[in-house]
C-alpha cells in the first residue's frame, strides 16, 4: 500500500500526548512493516525527526504552519487531497482527529477522545464550533475509526451514533526506555505530575491538595510538567494564593531525556484528570516504577488497574489522603514500585503499531 500520514496538525511541544502518540506510532510502524510505503505530510514547525529512517518512509513537507489553525485546516481540506491524488495513496491515515472532507482515497482517522461532547465547559467558545463541525465531518468521511481506549470508543457510539463495526480500538504504548528508569531510580523528595495545563486536568484540585498535605510535610516539593495551556495563567494565580511559589514547579514541555530523569527521581507521581481519552503519562510512570496515584475515572482506573492507589479527583480529602500514604508507607511503596512495571508491560507501540496497520489494511478491502 501506499499510505499517507496527516501529520500537519503536529506543533512540536504543543500537543501533548498527540505528538507523543504519533512519534510512538511512526518508529514502531519502521520496526514491524518494511513493505508498505509511507508518506508522512509535515507542516513548518515539524522538522525531518519524526519520519523514521527508514527505506520505505518518505517525508513530504507542506508550507503551512500549524500554530495557525485556520490557515492549517484550509491546507488540509484543499491542498492534501491534491497531494494525495498525485501521490496515488491507497490509504490516508489522520492521526489527529481532523480528515479532509473530500478525499480520493480510503481514510482512517484517529480519535483520542470526544471532551468537546463530554465536556464542551472546558473549551474556549471561539474553538467549540470547530471541534463540533470537523469532528463530525472526520466521523462521517472516514472509513475506519481509531479510539484508542474502549471509553473513546464507547463515546463515538454514543455521540456520533456510529456503528461498533466502524471502530477500531487501539490503545497506546509505552517507550521501552521508561522500564530501564525503574531500575536507576534514586527518589528524592518532590511530587510529580505529568499534564499539558489545562482545566479538566484539574491540577488545581492537585495544588489544593498539595497545600493540605504540605502543612504536615513541608520537605516535598510539587513539579508539574507539561505544555502551557489555557490553564496556565490561573494556576499560577492559584499557586501565589496557596503561598506556594517556592514550592510548585511549573517547567513546561520539556526534552524527553529530561522527562526521564523527573521520572527517575520523583518520589511519588499523581494524575488527578477528571477526564481522559487515555493517559499516557500514568502508564510511563508505572512503567518506571514510581509509586502512583490517579482519577478513579476510565480508562485510568482500567489502565492501572491496582499498580496504582486510585481516587476521587473531586475529592479533596481523597487526593491528600494518597499523597500521605505513597510518601509514608513503605510497603505500599514497594509494592507499587513492583507491579507498576509489570501492568505497564502489557502496552507496547509494537502491538499499537500492528493493529493501526490492520485497521489500514482493512480500509483497503471495504474499499
Amino acid at each position: 500500500m501506499r499510505i499517507g500520514v496527516n501529520a500537519l496538525y503536529l506543533i512540536p511541544g504543543g500537543v501533548g500526548g498527540t505528538e507523543i502518540y504519533l512519534r510512538g506510532l511512526l518508529r514502531a510502524l519502521a520496526e514491524v512493516d518494511s513493505v508498505n510505503q509511507y508518506f508522512i505530510f509535515t507542516n513548518r514547525e515539524t522538522g525531518a525527526d519524526l519520519v523514521p529512517a527508514a527505506a520505505n518512509f518518505s517525508i513530504v513537507p507542506q508550507p503551512v504552519h500549524a500554530v495557525s489553525r485556520p490557515k492549517r485546516i484550509l491546507w488540509e481540506q484543499t491542498e492534501l487531497p491534491r497531494r494525495a491524488k498525485k501521490l496515488q495513496l491507497d490509504v490516508l491515515f489522520n492521526p489527529g482527529f481532523t480528515a479532509p472532507l473530500f478525499c480520493s482515497c480510503p481514510q482512517v482517522t484517529v480519535f483520542h477522545d470526544l471532551q468537546h461532547k463530554r465536556h464542551p465547559e472546558y473549551f474556549r467558545w471561539f474553538d467549540l464550533p470547530f471541534w463540533n463541525f470537523f469532528l463530525y465531518q472526520s466521523v462521517r468521511v472516514s472509513r475506519l475509526l481509531v479510539a484508542i481506549s474502549d471509553a473513546t470508543a464507547s463515546d463515538l457510539m454514543k455521540f456520533y451514533n456510529v456503528p461498533k463495526a466502524k471502530i477500531r480500538v487501539v490503545p497506546l504504548g509505552v517507550d521501552p526506555q521508561f522500564f530501564g528508569l525503574a531500575a536507576r531510580r534514586k527518589p528524592e523528595r518532590f511530587l510529580l505530575a505529568v499534564s499539558t495545563l489545562h482545566p479538566h486536568k484539574n491540577l488545581d484540585g492537585l495544588l489544593r491538595a498539595y497545600a493540605e498535605f504540605r502543612k504536615t510535610h513541608p520537605e516535598y516539593k510539587l513539579v508539574v510538567c507539561g505544555p502551557h495551556g489555557f490553564f496556565t495563567g490561573p494556576l499560577h494565580e492559584l499557586r501565589q494564593s496557596l503561598g506556594l511559589g517556592d514550592s510548585v514547579e511549573f517547567p513546561g514541555w520539556i526534552p524527553r531525556e529530561d522527562l526521564h530523569e523527573l521520572y527517575a527521581k520523583a518520589w511519588a507521581f499523581f494524575y488527578p484528570s477528571l477526564f481522559e481519552g487515555f493517559g499516557l503519562p500514568i502508564l510511563e510512570a508505572l512503567a518506571a516504577g514510581v509509586p502512583s496515584a490517579c482519577s478513579a475515572i476510565e480508562p485510568l482506573a482500567t489502565i492501572a488497574g491496582d499498580a496504582a492507589l486510585q481516587f476521587d479527583p473531586r475529592n479533596q480529602n481523597a487526593i491528600v489522603q494518597a499523597m500521605e500514604r505513597l510518601v509514608t508507607d513503605e510497603a505500599l511503596r514497594l509494592r507499587l514500585s513492583e507491579s507498576g512495571p509489570r501492568r505497564a508491560s502489557h502496552f507496547s507501540w509494537r502491538a499499537t503499531a500492528e493493529l493501526t496497520l490492520r485497521a489500514l489494511e482493512e480500509s483497503q478491502r471495504s474499499a
